[in-house]
This record gives structure tokens, C-alpha cells and sequence, in this order.
């Protein structure tokens, strides 16, 4: 089963958690000094925010899958779309550790699919890919994804 993911950057995390915890009728799943995330059934949603980000707004949105084959499967598809892809093993962001594969579509907008497989204590580390210096996570720039490329065991955010 996949979940749609959405990750928001914020100006005042205290506000945006009362403000989603509100319109969600759910406290967070995981709350950190910089980041919250709500893991949702109704709708099926991956929701986080965080402060890591340069100006509020949109930072990426993506599909969590359940298990390494499903994101074999779209990482399939996301190299049959012809664009550059960014394969990463074991990667940590956002407090948790996952296998991914990022895709920026025709607008530059960042795409994440990933399949988490364990959680981090820390939010990422710098990783050997340049990363948005305004995104909230470790999306790659646009112009930094090579066609298509795999990384092993990799670190990634700031």
C-alpha cells in the first residue's frame, strides 16, 4: 500500500503543529525541535513540517511504499519517465533512515519516493550530493541529479 507524502517548510513550528494538529483532529506522530510529522489513515498521509527551510511553503511531495520492491517498481517508472533520477540506500532525513529514489518533474517541483526502514536520532547529515539550499529536506537540485545514479549507505540534509 503507498502513502502520499507532502512536506511543508514553516515560519513558527509551535503555531503550524496547534494549526495541523487542529485541522487533522490529531496530534503528531513525531515531533522534534525542527520538525513534526502526522502519519495518517484518513486521508492515507504522510504530512511533515519543519523549520529547515528557507521561506515557508512547498518544499517536496513523494510516496512512501511499504516495501523495497514497491519502490523498485516506481523507480522503474520514474526511469522510464526520462528523467534524472537519484537512487539512495539507507539514506537518513528527516528522523528516519529509508531507501529513495528522488525525480524532479518537468516544473522542477522534487518527488521522493521511499520505503523507511528504521528511525534516526538525528535529522540528516551532509551527503555527497548538493542538496536544495532551500529545502527542509535532502532534495537534490535539479541540475545536480545525474541521469541516473546509486548511492550506497549516504547521509543527506544539512
Amino acid at each position: 500500500m503507498k502513502r502520499f507524502h507532502v512536506h511543508l517548510a514553516v515560519a513558527n513550528l509551535e503555531q503550524s503543529i496547534k494549526f495541523y494538529s487542529t485541522f487533522f483532529d490529531a496530534p503528531p506522530t513525531v515531533t522534534k525541535e525542527d520538525y513534526a510529522k502526522w502519519m495518517l489513515d484518513d486521508p492515507r498521509l504522510n504530512f511533515a513540517i519543519s523549520t529547515r527551510g528557507r521561506e515557508p511553503g512547498l518544499d517536496h511531495l513523494g510516496i512512501q511504499v511499504d516495501d523495497g520492491e514497491a519502490l523498485k517498481i516506481i523507480s522503474t517508472r520514474l526511469k522510464a519517465a526520462a528523467q534524472p533520477i537519484l537512487e539512495q540506500e539507507q539514506t537518513t532525513c528527516c528522523y528516519a533512515k529509508a531507501d529513495k529514489a528522488w525525480v524532479h518533474d518537468p516544473q522542477g517541483v522534487a518527488w521522493e519516493s521511499f520505503h523507511t526502514t528504521d528511525i534516526a536520532t538525528t535529522y540528516g547529515e551532509d551527503s555527497d550530493f548538493q542538496t536544495q539550499t532551500n529545502s527542509a529536506c535532502c532534495a537534490p537540485m535539479p541540475e545536480a541529479v545525474p541521469v541516473s545514479i546509486s548511492f550506497g549507505k549516504k547521509d543527506c540534509g544539512k
